[in-house]
């Protein structure tokens, strides 16, 4: 039998991170043939240029899109999600995939999908079927009804695919493969971590506490995004100044990300705090080990919820933007109030680390997908499940009238 085509797209340094151990276990695999396309904001130096890590890790794209539209508002988003999928259908075009996998929900993960999808190419989805705030929420659903076969990470979100009416043969829990990583590395600090990931600020010391912060723009509030990270800032500085390290990474593309840089720029600029030290990326075995180490995770990105579940590290989540997610006993909410944000953080720093929880994986997930997709009946044609069942075809329920 020849080997099974795999293409995978990955376009955010967050998207490397969530399949790196499923593109090790596919180049492995002696039944796939691993194509791998790197574009959007993993290719852009003040997003961390991802690509460098890729290709450090052994990983040679057999293509390059560049789709990001310069600007960070809701048309530069569309626009960027146009540009994709015109981009990613040429080289689906030169790479023929059997299948092309896209990860979770992000902007340029539907225009992966749309462009699949309309070239009669199966597409398979991870983290399909999760509950979240904004417009991924939006987008993670619509990329679920283009794709093919599912890998949730949760048996939550598998019970809310099939209420989607996904056919049951088609998904997979396979666990979310961010959760290997945690798991294949030794997370233990170097002492040199913190200077060779480079980035702006304040000398950190390793031997002593920190937090980490990761606030990105929530796309469904843009314009709310600089005084969203003000207060942020504001909880977090009187933390600083009582002698706490703060470790902070750089937004994404998202629409309000150049809001939420510039709250950052300018609050760096104004005070220089001695604390303080500015990041454009990790990779992620280094990121796992920062998150493990961490006195508190804070912030509104997902791993405070997913990797830092699994770590037992303590996380405060802000806002919106996770709303609905599954979670393990290790987050707390907090709205968009300083004094609030900076109770939630004392709170979690005396509570200390929380039992591991195992809701996103248990580490073996990517070797699950690549199995899986091996050997999987690839099908285009998918209709609503319920309407396999007698009693719910439309031709059952609906009287007709002769006119």
């Amino acid at each position: 039998m020849s080997q099974r085509k795999v293409c995978v797209v990955v376009n955010s340094r967050a998207n490397y991170g969530r399949i790196k151990s499923f593109l090790r276990a596919a180049s492995d695999h002696p039944d796939l043939k691993l194509q791998l396309v790197v574009g959007a904001s993993a290719l852009l130096y003040r997003f961390g240029k991802a690509i460098d890590i890729i290709r450090d890790d052994g990983f040679e794209p057999q293509a390059i899109v560049h789709s990001v539209v310069d600007g960070e508002t809701p048309v530069t988003m569309a626009k960027s999600v146009g540009l994709g999928t015109i981009e990613l259908a040429t080289h689906f075009e030169a790479l023929k995939p059997d299948v092309v996998l896209t990860v979770a929900d992000r902007f340029e993960t539907i225009a992966t999908a749309i462009a699949a999808s309309y070239m009669n190419i199966p597409v398979a989805h991870t983290q399909g079927g999760e509950v979240t705030g904004s417009i991924d929420e939006n987008v993670r659903h619509a990329i679920t009804k283009l794709s093919h076969i599912h890998f949730p990470a949760t048996a939550r979100a598998r019970e809310f695919l099939l209420r989607m009416g996904e056919r049951d043969a088609t998904i997979h829990v396979t666990g979310c493969p961010s959760i290997d990583v945690l798991v294949e590395n030794d997370l233990k600090l170097p002492k040199d971590i913190f200077a060779r990931n480079k980035g702006v600020g304040a000398d950190l010391d390793v031997s002593k506490p920190y937090v980490m912060v990761l606030q990105h723009p929530v796309t469904t509030e843009y314009g709310e995004g600089l005084a969203q990270i003000e207060t942020t800032l504001k909880a977090v500085d009187r933390l600083g100044r009582q002698g706490m390290q703060v470790i902070w990474l750089w937004p994404n593309a998202d629409a309000g990300s150049d809001d939420v840089a510039k709250g950052l720029r300018v609050f760096r600029e104004n005070n220089d705090p001695d604390y303080l030290h500015l990041y454009r990326n990790f990779s992620p075995e280094d990121y796992a080990r920062l998150l493990n180490n961490a006195v508190c995770m804070i912030g509104n990105s997902s791993s405070g919820l997913r990797e830092a579940a699994y770590l037992g590290t303590p996380s405060v989540n802000i806002g919106s933007r996770q709303r609905g997610r599954d979670r393990g006993q290790n987050a707390i909410d907090a709205p968009h109030d300083a004094d609030a944000i900076y109770r939630a953080i004392e709170r979690q720093i005396a509570h200390g680390r929380y039992p591991r929880s195992l809701m996103f994986g248990d580490g073996n997930s990517g070797k699950r997908i690549a199995d899986i997709l091996a050997t999987a009946s690839l099908q285009l044609e998918k209709s609503l499940s319920y309407l396999d069942m007698p009693e719910e075809r439309p031709s059952a329920r609906v009287k007709r009238v002769n006119l």
